[in-house]
């Protein structure tokens, strides 16, 4: 059983989608820090220094200024602040992932044509003959 599970582990495709998911989760912090960091300041304030994070709706009864405050009190809130930036994540690892693929489908040989037949089943023995023959070669039966 463990000789069995050494081979499936160090097939090809597993150790391939082991890299892959490594490298996703370093992509998606690199996103996530791009889009905290540098996407979204300029836009919260070309938008009246709005701080996407601290967007929220309080459920609650009392009062909060911020979004921290409202969860260090435990106070139910709907944050979509957080969601707008999630989507944003979202929306920049779809495309770069587009990019990748579309890129490295442009990189992969596509697969020739299939040649045209240069031969058919005569009907009445089920040989080869040349598409263009007018009598089997084999049976001489009339085509």
């Amino acid at each position: 059983m463990l000789k069995e599970f050494k081979e499936f582990a160090m097939r090809g495709s597993v150790l391939d989608l082991a890299v892959g998911v490594i490298i996703g989760a370093a992509f998606g912090k690199v996103v996530s820090s791009l889009v905290d960091d540098v996407i979204m300041p300029p836009i919260g304030r070309l938008l009246g220094h709005v701080d996407f994070s601290n967007l929220f709706i309080n459920l609650g009864d009392k009062s909060f200024d911020t979004l921290a405050a409202a969860k260090a009190a435990g106070a139910p809130t709907l944050n979509y602040g957080n969601f707008i930036n999630t989507i944003i994540n979202f929306l920049i690892v779809a495309f770069a992932i587009f990019l990748l693929v579309r890129t490295v489908n442009r990189w992969t040989a596509k697969p020739a044509p299939a040649a045209a037949p240069t031969t058919k089943d005569c009907p009445q023995c089920a040989m080869a003959i040349p598409i263009a023959a007018k009598r089997c070669g084999h049976c001489t039966s009339q085509l």
